[in-house]
């Protein structure tokens, strides 16, 4: 738990500075998420009730630490995801990932697929601020784009990109220094 502390705090104030305004919507818009995992866990693990007035209704010590290793599992993902969205391009962020995804091959998964998805639900987050109605991206597939106002972006192009050496070594250190971390 004193590990993934530190990787939120580091990775909370890496997003502080790097991407503050999007980090802070990412988080509102995972609020209710955050909810849900607090009382799922709290009150439905079994184990040592945390209020001693209200054994049976109140949360237990296991559910709370439970939640609070889930929570901050996921606000380290999305301040990670802030920072990336902030800093890289549309096009190479979901290439990178399409890169990182070719492994997934071997156990059924298409990372074409994954990453014609993952593309379409951030240029589709992108697109439509609150409050602007729904914005149909059917037009984003099509080989020639539509003419009129209906034009938001260009049809979906997924383009690979390739890991040079330098990113190989440091995923495989990484890598290496989690499997060594979870072993010890």
């Amino acid at each position: 738990p004193l590990a993934l502390g530190v990787a939120l705090a580091a990775c909370a104030l890496a997003a502080a500075v790097l991407a503050p305004a999007r980090t802070w919507r990412l988080v509102r818009r995972i609020r209710v998420l955050l909810v849900a995992i607090a009382v799922l866990f709290a009150w439905f693990t079994p184990g040592e009730a945390a209020l001693l007035d209200w054994p049976r209704l109140g949360p237990t010590r296991e559910g709370l630490a439970l939640a609070a290793l889930h929570a901050a599992r996921l606000l380290a993902v999305v301040c990670a995801v802030g920072i990336l969205l902030e800093r890289l391009p549309l096009a190479r962020l979901v290439g990178g990932l399409y890169a990182l995804a070719r492994p997934l091959r071997g156990v059924g998964v298409a990372p074409e697929r994954l990453a014609l998805r993952l593309l379409l639900v951030l240029r589709y987050v992108e697109a439509s601020p609150r409050g602007q109605g729904t914005v149909d991206w059917r037009h984003w597939l099509a080989d020639e784009p539509a003419t009129g106002a209906a034009v938001e972006m260009a049809p979906v192009v997924l383009a690979r990109e390739r890991l040079g050496l330098g990113e190989g070594l440091f995923a495989g250190a990484l890598f290496a220094g989690l499997l060594w971390w979870s072993l010890a």
